[in-house]
This record gives structure tokens, C-alpha cells and sequence, in this order.
């Protein structure tokens, strides 16, 4: 009887070893390189949408599995997918290291032309000056891993969101109509906020970036490890740049959703 209790006891530990060894196996890993679309997975026919590369502060190439579908294009240090016809293609960016990520975007038939719309400040221009805000995320990003707390992927409605805010040209923050803005966009939790006013157009994205991490209480929203996701805003008229970050905080309300 004593053999056959030790028999059972050592078939089960031996159970339960395997399974505890086998578990980990089963999670999977974050690839080394993150890649998405500005505009999201789906395209129309004739669609630009920017593509966000991470880590930040790296030079990739990327390629299209079907460049006749997407085709990619370098602009100054960015990449942009542009929808050239009907169907699926895969994204894939790669580092000298030979590490790589991907994207699978899907391109639907050309939209049927809609009835014009009056255009407002809130509902224009949410694209404008993309090259400079896809600047301005790569260098927060950066400050952020030189700080030790993870970059943040871009959030449409936060890019949307912030973009509205900085199209009103404000030069002070203004929470009820920025928190509107957040929840218009469809981003439904609270967030922080960071606003900047400077005359001329040159460098744009460095230098909001600069007054941010010049000013504690900026700085400090800019690297908040709360954050989950980041969208900016960048106007400028009359030769003044108005600029705007919202940081997403996924445990937080905003009043106003």
C-alpha cells in the first residue's frame, strides 16, 4: 500500500512539474518593433495614412507585401502608406538588427462621393501638418525612454481630439471644451494636457517639446508612467504655432464622456 501512495505521489509531482514548465511557454511576445496606422487598419482607394514605427530614434526600412494595394513612401524621416487599389497588403518594418514588426492594412473601394458639409474649425484640417506632429511624438517618446518610462502608440481620437483644440488657437488651456473635445473624438477616459504658443513656424515640434521639458509641471504630464497613449495637435496662422499634447490616463474620468 506504502508503494503504491508513492507511486501516485511521484506521478503527480512529476504532473505537476510538466504542466509548470509548459504554461510560460504559451505566452506570447511582444515584437520588437511596433508598427501602426495613423488612420487606422482600414484604407479607402487614394488614402495617405502616416505609419508610426517604435522604439523611436531608429532608421527602418519598410516594405509592402503588395505594393500595387499599399505602396510606402519615405517623406523626410517619416513613412506613409498610400491605398492604390482593393485588398489586403502587409506593412513591415525592419531595423539593421534584423528585428521587424508589421502591419496588415486593408484597402476597401474608393468612397462614393458625400454632400458637402460646412466645414468648422472643429471638424477641419483634423490631418494638417502631420509630418510635424509624427516629429513631435517621435521626440516625446524619446524623452520618455531617456526617462525610463515606456513610449506611448498613437491614439486617433487623442490626435483628433488635440488636433481640434489647437485649430481654436488657444493660448491657455480652456478643461471644459478640451475635455468635450476628448469625448467628441470618442476617447472616453481622462487625460493630461499640454499646451504651447510661440511665434514662427520653424522647428515646430522641437521646440514645443523643448518649452515642455522646460516647464516642471509640462515635463512632468509629458513622462506621466499613468499614460497608455498620446495624441498631438499643431496649428499655425499668421506665422504663430499653436501646439497641443493629450496623454491618455485609462484610470481616470473625464466628467464630461
Amino acid at each position: 500500500m506504502n508503494s503504491m501512495k508513492k507511486c501516485i505521489a511521484t506521478a503527480l509531482t512529476a504532473a505537476a512539474l510538466t504542466i509548470g514548465l509548459t504554461i510560460p511557454a504559451t505566452a506570447a511576445e511582444a515584437p520588437p518593433i511596433r508598427v501602426s496606422s495613423y488612420k487606422g487598419s482600414t484604407l479607402e482607394v487614394g488614402e495617405r495614412s502616416g505609419l508610426i514605427i517604435g522604439p523611436s530614434g531608429t532608421e527602418y526600412t519598410v516594405t509592402s507585401s503588395d505594393p500595387d494595394t499599399v505602396a510606402v513612401e519615405q517623406v523626410l524621416t517619416f513613412w506613409v502608406a498610400v491605398a492604390k487599389g482593393s485588398g489586403t497588403a502587409v506593412i513591415t518594418a525592419s531595423n539593421s538588427a534584423g528585428e521587424c514588426g508589421s502591419v496588415t492594412l486593408t484597402v476597401g473601394s474608393e468612397v462614393p462621393t458625400a454632400p458637402e458639409i460646412p466645414v468648422s474649425v472643429d471638424s477641419a484640417s483634423l490631418t494638417d501638418n502631420l509630418e510635424t506632429r509624427q516629429e513631435m511624438i517621435r521626440l516625446i517618446n524619446q524623452t520618455r525612454k531617456d526617462n525610463g518610462v515606456p513610449e506611448l502608440p498613437v491614439s486617433e481620437s487623442l490626435m483628433n481630439a488635440a488636433q481640434v483644440c489647437s485649430n481654436r488657437r488657444y493660448t491657455w488651456h480652456h478643461a471644459p471644451e478640451e475635455s468635450q473635445a476628448a469625448v467628441d473624438a470618442g476617447y472616453p477616459y481622462g487625460f493630461g494636457s499640454n499646451l504651447t504658443v510661440f511665434t514662427g513656424t520653424a522647428d515646430a515640434a522641437q521646440r514645443a517639446v523643448d518649452n515642455w521639458i522646460n516647464s516642471p509641471g509640462h515635463f512632468e504630464t509629458m513622462i506621466d508612467p499613468r499614460c497608455d497613449c498620446i495624441g498631438v495637435g499643431v496649428t499655425q496662422h499668421d506665422g504663430i504655432t499653436y501646439c497641443y499634447m493629450f496623454v491618455g490616463i485609462p484610470n481616470s474620468v473625464n466628467f464630461y464622456a
